[in-house]
């Protein structure tokens, strides 16, 4: 499935100006004579994005998709895919105590 700025070839943090450019542009392209569908495509995608309201709203009510495990490589740094399912993170998460939390969220005072 396609994002809005993909369906409009354009960049995340496009312009009002430049998404409305590429929107006519495609609009040009794709008529709505000639392919209803693709034409509906063409301005939902616009009418998602075509503000900064918009793009907010988007980007906050819109689930990224991603890959867990790929996700995480990226956390750590690994060159080797990490295979962490369920049960490793549960047994993570339990090794952790409260102190040590308490540790990390707390400021220190000097």
């Amino acid at each position: 499935m396609q994002t809005p700025y993909q369906t409009l070839d354009v960049a995340v943090n496009a312009s009002d100006t430049e998404i409305k450019q590429a929107y006519l542009q495609q609009v040009k392209i794709n008529p709505p004579d000639r392919d209803q569908q693709k034409f509906q495509e063409i301005h939902d995608a616009y009418s998602v994005i075509k503000d900064h309201k918009s793009r907010v709203s988007y980007d906050l009510f819109t689930l990224p998709t991603g890959n867990f495990n790929q996700l995480i490589d990226q956390a750590l740094h690994t060159e080797q895919p990490v295979k962490l399912g369920a049960n490793e993170l549960k047994n993570i998460l339990s090794s952790i105590d409260e102190s040590s939390l308490l540790n990390v969220f707390t400021p220190s005072k000097k």
